[in-house]
């Protein structure tokens, strides 16, 4: 099982963006340190709790500052974006880091509709623009546009999903997937089901390839990892309720408005490994029996203290080797 991290660059109550950014290329260091495969920046639009609106730049800065690990923006969120930028941006990032770049490519908007709008991107069809992207990355034409630097680099494109829809394009496409069960596990059994059963091989991808990005909360004891992701259960209560303030520190006790708003965070959150080593572990070799197809978990996170959070990276990683060893 390879391991990756997802990060949305988090920024805690009282930190700047510079800190959070700080933060986040300290984690992706860690990461590299601990052998991941990969560390990917999710985009997302005036959300307090985040700073990663310019994913190119934050792929950049990782780049920078590691040797090994793969790194791309999980993903890019194509709506907002033509494809012929998004190839010029990564293609030069390509070309300084041969062979350590790539993409995650999404069709939501990562934001709310207002933004959206001051995006200034005219609704386009997904489709075509996935098929625009990879022919700039493809061979420089003679006539006509091309990705200058960009052409060429063949830089690798994974398809995100957080439903069924999703493993479709994948499937017929003949990418990679990656399932968002880290906010929405519902569908993630069967969306991994359709996709290998459909998917058809192609020149970038010759058989099916199954990432699981899942959160992380796993500490010393069973009572600490549950109070460290308390920060994360706040983060959805609220944006389900519309609050848009930063992460926020943990909580001894949750005070939901409902029943209903309960249970539907406990559904929400409930792609993670939580609790001691000895707790996730036992976990671990439940999703292994649940999830065979899965080829790679990419993990996150929304530990408040930034020594924990990498802790419950090591603790994980050690959990893998040992199962595995």
């Amino acid at each position: 099982m390879k391991l990756s991290a997802l990060s949305l660059v988090p920024v805690r109550q009282g930190q700047t963006h510079k800190q959070a950014i700080e933060t986040m290329l300290r984690e992706a260091k860690f990461c590299e340190e601990l052998g991941f495969e990969r560390y990917w920046i999710a985009e997302h639009h005036n959300i307090k709790a985040y700073a990663s609106s310019a994913t190119q730049i934050l792929v950049s800065q990782i780049l920078h500052h590691t040797d090994r690990i793969k790194v791309g923006a999980g993903g890019v969120m194509l709506p907002n974006h033509a494809p012929l930028l998004v190839a010029e941006q990564y293609g030069t990032l390509a070309t300084l880091y041969s062979n350590r770049v790539e993409i995650g490519i999404g069709r939501a908007k990562g934001t709310d509709p207002f933004t959206a709008r001051a995006l200034r991107r005219q609704a386009t069809n997904h489709d075509q623009d996935v098929a625009e992207l990879q022919s700039y990355f493809g061979e420089e034409q003679p006539h006509g546009v091309n990705a200058l630097p960009g052409a060429g680099t063949n830089v690798p494109l994974y398809v995100l999903g957080s439903s069924v829809s999703s493993a479709y394009f994948a499937a017929e496409q003949g990418l990679p997937y990656v399932f968002a069960s880290h906010f929405m596990p519902m569908q993630q059994k069967e969306a991994m089901t359709i996709y290998r059963q459909n998917f058809k091989p192609s020149q970038y991808c010759s058989k099916p390839y199954v990432i699981f990005c899942w959160n992380l909360a796993i500490a010393d004891t069973d009572e600490e990892a549950h109070y460290n992701n308390s920060t994360l259960i706040q983060l959805f209560l609220n944006e389900q309720r519309g609050i848009n303030i930063p992460v926020q520190p943990p909580l001894v006790q949750i005070d939901y408005h409902s029943a209903a708003e309960k249970r539907s965070i406990e559904m929400q959150t409930a792609g993670i490994f939580i609790g001691s080593k000895e707790s996730a572990t036992k976990q671990y070799a439940h999703f292994c029996q649940e999830f065979a197809g899965v080829d790679e978990i990419m993990c996150t996170g929304y530990i408040w203290e930034e020594e924990k959070m990498l802790n419950s990276y090591r603790l994980f990683k050690e959990i893998i080797d040992e199962y595995q060893g």
